[in-house]
């Protein structure tokens, strides 16, 4: 394969190699753009679901079947779908498909009175924002590593926005009624194949170009690191043209990528969403204080109802930023240390639960334990958003089975599938923790009413 002169390196300074910056510059900016998008999108609706769950059912329906119509879809398919899918994806027609999906599930929400409906509604968005997340994370694989790094750790800022996002949406159309503001989210999804299609560059359009008005100075070493990657992703465009013979994973290749990954990335991540989601769901509607008669909080606090929200704009700003970090340019974690935010959480947990059961403080020092628990979700916060930006990157970085080198078609499909087969263990530990937090959440209760805190019973 030939690469032209000047892009491997016509001008030569002290060891460096000039390439073009200018162009580069624009093409990263659309890429992050676009991946951002993906993220906020796909996953904004989950959100406007959970925060809509009290409008969206009736008074006496337990809140719990909304969260759980919201993941399992979402969980069968992360579930099913890399391992029983065989060939190529078609990425165009997917994003298409996940559109069409979200639209029909939104509208259904939104103008079905019926509780069935409405929940055969929120399982066809859920079906769909599980696949599209799938979807875009296999997506960034078929750009090269450099280029494949920045687009998970955009895409992971966007899932965070998503959270932010989407309860703020919701806030200011819940006052239209849920038929006008759930429709009128219904239209977020169409935004996924617009950016697909008019906005995100394609793998070829990040190699080195031939004409630039600026140039960048970048060391030797770094750019055979460049040209690799580069030439990796050209091998990639190019099977993707040339008449080949179609390649298929088979059950065993599956199994033999998916084992080394089990203890190394997929525990982990399921201890991370396990531990965090019996928190947010089980632990935190109990950590209650009487309304506060002066100071800040007093302003922000007007009921007893209003920590729980509090400590969830706490806990999703959090993950916003830490979900952001790679994006805005700070250090990966390094594979041995990503069992480190499960062991935090862990600790956490077991802080909250004494502090919700017992106290941490004594009474007289509740603006303490507020102070507290603001810090402890924070932190709670840090450390989920960082094990899900940081394992989906390590695992887009992985270097190819030795033995799938010599099939650029077989390299390109190991990559998909295992960045791909990865998604069932955050989405499994949630609904783990659906299913934890309620007796969590009443034991918790009947600890606090023992001692004298009848707070919990007044939601």
């Amino acid at each position: 394969m030939s690469v032209e002169p000047h892009s491997t390196a016509a001008l030569h300074n002290e060891g460096h190699f000039v390439i073009p910056g200018t162009g580069k510059k624009r093409l990263s900016l659309k890429l992050g753009f676009s991946f951002f998008l993906f993220g906020l999108i796909n996953n904004v609706l989950y959100v406007i679901i959970l925060s809509a769950a009290l409008d969206l059912v009736p008074p006496s329906t337990p809140k719990g079947i909304i969260a759980f119509c919201n993941i399992a879809p979402a969980l069968i398919v992360k579930l099913g779908w890399p391992y029983f899918l065989k060939g190529r994806i078609r990425y165009a027609r997917r994003i298409v498909a996940c559109c069409t999906l979200s639209f029909i599930g939104m509208l259904v929400v939104a103008f079905h009175e019926s509780l069935y409906s409405r929940l055969l509604g929120i399982c066809f968005a859920s079906f769909s924002s599980g696949l599209g997340e799938m979807t875009f994370l296999q997506l960034s694989t078929t750009y090269s590593r450099s280029v494949g790094g920045r687009s998970v750790g955009y895409f992971a800022s966007g899932t965070g926005a998503a959270g932010i996002v989407g309860a703020f949406m919701w806030w200011e159309l819940r006052g239209l009624g849920v038929s006008t503001g759930v429709g009128i989210s219904a239209i977020l999804p169409f935004i996924l194949p617009l950016a697909y299609f008019f906005l995100l560059p394609r793998p070829a359009a990040f190699m080195h170009q031939s004409s630039s008005t600026s140039y960048t100075l970048v060391p030797a070493d770094d750019l055979e690191t460049e040209i690799d990657d580069d030439l990796s992703a050209q091998d990639d465009v190019e099977s993707r043209v040339e008449p080949k013979v179609t390649v298929r994973l088979s059950a065993a290749d599956k199994w033999r990528l998916v084992k080394p990954m089990l203890l190394k990335y997929m525990l982990p991540l399921f201890c991370v969403y396990t531990l965090e989601y019996t928190i947010n769901q089980g632990i935190a509607p109990t950590l209650l204080f009487p309304v506060p008669s002066h100071g800040l909080l007093s302003k922000i606090i007007h009921s007893t109802r209003d920590y729980y929200p509090l400590w969830q704009l706490v806990y999703q700003t959090t993950v916003f930023f830490s979900r952001s970090s790679i994006s805005l340019g700070l250090k990966t974690l390094p594979a041995h240390l990503l069992p480190a935010p499960a062991i935090i959480q862990f600790v956490i947990l077991l802080l909250l639960v004494f502090e919700s059961a017992v106290g941490l403080l004594p009474e007289d020092r509740e603006a303490g334990s507020i102070f507290l628990i603001f810090i402890l979700i924070s932190i709670e916060g840090v450390c989920g958003g960082l094990a899900y930006v940081n394992v989906f990157y390590c695992i887009n970085q992985e270097q190819p089975d030795p033995a799938s080198t010599h099939n650029p078609d077989v390299i390109k499909q190991e990559r998909e599938f295992k960045i791909g087969s990865i998604g069932f263990a955050d989405s499994s530990g949630i609904l783990l923790a659906s299913i934890l937090a309620v007796p969590t959440e009443m034991e918790l209760c009947r600890a606090q009413v023992a001692r004298g805190k009848y707070l919990c019973q007044g939601l």
